[in-house]
């Protein structure tokens, strides 16, 4: 019971806080400093205790670094995991989650003053930004000490075997990279405050992940390029749940303290709108992580009998209890929260499970540093005697092509495989949710959704990827199907337009995925990238510039290359063919006419770059093609003239069967602007050519009359 007469009603203004069933207010339901710290003492003793059982920091002999590295370098990549993810979790509810002002502005308004929940999330994410920076500073010269087997000195040795670490080794620059862009996202922080700016500062935090996923033990694994992306998958998924989890034990206090009554209660969205983010991360977490253990351990006894092994069992598991944590926040406590007359006991109950989440969370990120720190059972360097093809691959070469290997032969690429699922799944929610509401989508766009994810995958997974490595020819095959067939049915499935449909504006003042589209489709770099002559300028040029160019060699000799390439010409073939036949909302279309005009001169353009590469004696990337000691097919340059006949052939006809849909769709516009010349002729019986006809009859009635005089005057 609450009493009355606990305490003197305020003459203020300000409402008294409400109390609790033992006499606490609503604010004490946060989760107090105390208890975030008691997260900080989980991280902590998960990873000593996960050290201790793995043996990863003890001695090591003549070559050992010292007590102050073996055990400095984990709890500065701990600090530095859970200081990005913080950053990370900060920017993504100011972005997406939190309203950025109290009021909500509508048109003609001026936007009130920083909703304290956002400005929160950011001042924690600005000093999490300055951890990260010098935990990154930490683990790189903690690193450098570590390989070199020499404790911390100052002498001037130290300093410029230091720097050549950074300067000329793959792990000394990866993590000189990871600090430079800490260092940028965190000036960033502390000076920017428009959601477009911490958007882009978002999107940096994220690429500051890259450089870690491409060291390590993924890096040397058997299949080091699905390791590299599962665990770069794997960090994004952590680092978004992570990072989240933290920003909600500290907004706790304002999320259901006072300081909630003057913004209006956001708890109940707050907490939806996460738990949706985190079903996905935690989906990442767990399949990423399965996926890039499977790859590091191949038999049942490495997975049981080894201290690698058991860490990654501890560690499945606490993922599994996380994610029944969020299972019942999702299922059970958050939906109470929306209802009317909702009780204390419902929020006490989110933020003791919110409590325990952060508790096995802070546990599970400490196993995850030392696992990091220990030895997999699969050896992680290259054999003495590795073949050319995969020193330079990666991957021996594969057996001879035949007809029926393009089917057959496959290597997963796990970030497009996630891509696709991801937009598999998407698509059908928006348009299940579309149903639910009683409207109706098409299904022919939904099976060319279906198809185009498909190609996709073929493209970056199958045949055409695994040859396109060690064929000019096959690459050519995989690039052309990657710009012009896949497009085409991504396109006609119109996921944007499903996306704006699908998707209910918010009415808080946050923006979330809605609300983000609106503002790219209207921005001044949509307007520029989407306009008729610059896509069709960066569909054709870019081929050119990309293959005569030192970025061919980059995107077959290095990883981030490869992935990047099939990006942009993804993005190039879907702009360039959305401008022609899409429906999806675009700043600017061009013509009819003008679509087929610039369709005949790509389609020329690509028949000029397949006929000079048919005619080079030149090999591209020669250093690359001319070095992986293939033994069957070709030689390297005739496979690459037989590219260039790829390129001219097979690159025309999906331009074609564009060609086509802009005279079906520029003949229906012509349709449709008939029937409605008509109907607005049957609702003004004709007025606007009895209009005409009235003006061409005084026309020549004028003219009667000015004949008329000109006879009298004798003219």
């Amino acid at each position: 019971m609450v009493s009355s007469a606990a305490k003197p009603r305020s003459t203020t203004s300000r409402p008294a806080p409400h109390k609790g069933a033992r006499g606490q207010d609503s604010g004490a339901l946060g989760i107090s400093a105390g208890w975030q710290l008691a997260g900080l003492a989980a991280l902590v003793l998960g990873l000593v205790a996960a050290l201790i059982f793995s043996g990863a920091a003890a001695a090591r002999g003549v070559a050992d670094p010292g007590a102050l590295v073996r055990w400095g370098l984990p709890v500065s990549k701990a600090v530095h995991n859970i200081s990005a993810a913080t950053v990370i979790g900060g920017l993504i509810f100011a972005v997406g989650i939190l309203p950025k002002s109290l009021s909500v502005r509508g048109r003609g308004e001026e936007e009130g003053p920083e909703h304290p929940a956002f400005s929160r999330a950011l001042a924690a994410a600005a000093a999490a930004g300055a951890a990260w920076t010098l935990s990154a500073i930490a683990v790189l010269v903690l690193t450098y000490a570590d390989v070199a087997g020499q404790g911390l000195s100052g002498d001037a040795a130290f300093t410029q075997a230091l720097v050549f670490f950074m300067t000329d080794i793959e792990t000394g620059r990866a993590w000189l990279a990871v600090t430079i862009i800490a260092a940028v996202v965190t000036t960033a922080l502390f000076g920017v405050r428009s959601l477009g700016g911490l958007a882009l500062t978002l999107i940096l935090a994220f690429i500051g992940l890259v450089p870690t996923a491409l060291i390590g033990h993924s890096s040397s694994s058997s299949d080091h390029e699905g390791a590299i992306n599962s665990l770069g998958l794997h960090l994004v998924g952590v680092t978004t749940w992570v990072g989240g989890i933290i920003l909600l034990t500290l907004l706790s206090g304002i999320l259901t303290g006072a300081k909630a009554g003057a913004a209006g209660d956001i708890t109940e969205a707050t907490l939806r709108r996460f738990s949706s983010l985190a079903g996905f991360a935690f989906v990442l977490v767990f399949a990423s992580g399965v996926i890039n253990a499977s790859i590091r351990i191949t038999t049942w006894g490495d997975l049981f009998g080894s201290a690698y092994g058991q860490l990654i069992l501890a560690k499945t598991a606490a993922t599994l209890v996380l994610g029944g944590i969020g299972f019942m926040h999702r299922q059970w406590v958050i939906p109470q929260l929306g209802r009317k007359g909702s009780t204390m006991s419902s929020r006490r109950v989110l933020w003791q499970l919110v409590l325990v989440e952060l508790l096995v969370m802070g546990a599970t990120s400490g196993v995850a540093v030392a696992l990091g720190r220990s030895a997999p059972p699969q050896p992680t360097t290259y054999a003495p005697d590795a073949s050319p093809a995969f020193i330079l691959t990666g991957y021996e070469l594969p057996p001879e092509l035949t007809p029926e290997r393009w089917l057959t032969e496959w290597r997963l690429d796990w970030l497009w495989i996630a891509a696709a699922l991801f937009g598999l799944v998407s698509y059908f929610l928006g348009v299940a949710k579309i149903y639910r509401r009683g409207d109706k989508w098409q299904w022919f766009r939904s099976v060319n959704w279906v198809i185009g994810l498909v190609v996709l995958t073929y493209i970056t997974s199958g045949p055409p990827s695994v040859y396109g490595r060690v064929l000019f020819s096959a690459h050519m095959v995989d690039h052309m199907a990657l710009t012009m067939v896949a497009p085409i049915f991504l396109v006609l499935g119109a996921p944007v337009t499903l996306a704006l449909r699908a998707l209910q504006p918010r009415g808080d003042g946050s923006r979330g995925t809605r609300e983000w589209i609106l503002v790219f489709v209207h921005s001044k770099f949509s307007q520029v990238v989407t306009h008729p002559l610059f896509a069709a300028a960066n569909f054709a040029g870019s081929i050119v510039l990309f293959y005569y160019s030192d970025l061919f060699g980059f995107a077959m000799r290095e990883h981030v290359g490869h992935e990047l390439m099939i990006l942009h010409f993804l993005l190039t073939g879907y702009i360039f063919v959305l401008g022609m036949i899409g429906i999806d909302p675009l700043p600017r279309r061009a013509p009819y006419p003008l679509r087929l005009l610039l369709l005949l001169a790509t389609m020329g353009f690509h028949a000029f770059f397949g006929v000079a590469i048919m005619g080079g004696d030149n090999l591209l990337a020669a250093d690359y093609f001319g070095n992986l000691g293939r033994d069957w097919g070709d030689s390297a340059l005739v496979d690459q003239q037989k590219g260039g006949a790829v390129a001219w052939g097979i690159g025309e006809v999906p331009t074609l069967l564009v060609a086509i849909g802009v005279a079906i769709m520029w003949s229906r516009s012509d349709a449709r602007e008939t029937k409605r010349v008509d109907r607005a002729a049957d609702r003004n019986n004709d007025a606007d050519l009895t209009a005409y006809n009235d003006m061409f009859a005084k026309l020549a009635e004028r003219d009667a009359k000015l004949a008329e005089r000109n006879k009298l005057e004798g003219r």
